[in-house]
């Protein structure tokens, strides 16, 4: 089953089982994944989206909810932080499993060593790699730095 196959029967069991937490979550998914495929369109291309892409677009909400999260606990308002970290809960149902520290250590070794990079120079070409192979299973944010430490301490 795809992921938008998913969320779609998941979106129907949650307005039977009247669960307006992951009902109003689907939603937000299902709006975003749409206007996702309207630019696409829009651009010029008929297509949907592929599972990659869907899985971008819900990292990316993902990382919306934490941002808000933390300007909302930073101005007190607990309420809206739980909301938040609620649909965060939700949507991470749909990602891939998050790689551990000692797993993205392993994957950049292991691609860095592949493509024979030995320089800052490489950096590009690992990060699209990296990218390619474990989109939503990494915070490329994070991954960036440990990247860069690393060909800068194999040019020295």
């Amino acid at each position: 089953m795809t992921l938008r196959a998913r969320i779609t029967d998941d979106l129907k069991q949650a307005m039977k089982n009247k669960d307006q937490l992951r009902l109003s979550t689907l939603r937000l998914i299902n709006a975003a994944i749409k206007d996702r495929d309207i630019a696409l369109r829009g651009d010029g291309e008929d297509r949907e989206m592929s599972e990659d892409e869907i899985t971008a677009v819900l990292s990316r909400m993902v990382k919306q909810r934490q941002e808000s999260a933390r300007a909302y606990e930073e101005a007190g308002r607990l309420e809206l932080v739980e909301r938040e970290e609620a649909e965060i809960k939700v949507i991470e149902t749909y990602l891939p499993r998050q790689l551990s520290e000692d797993e993205v250590a392993a994957a950049i070794e292991e691609v860095i060593a592949e493509l024979e990079a030995g320089s800052i120079r490489d950096m590009g070409p690992v990060m699209n790699a990296l990218k390619s192979r474990y989109t939503g299973q990494m915070d490329f944010g994070a991954v960036g730095p440990q990247v860069k430490a690393r060909l800068s301490g194999a040019a020295s």
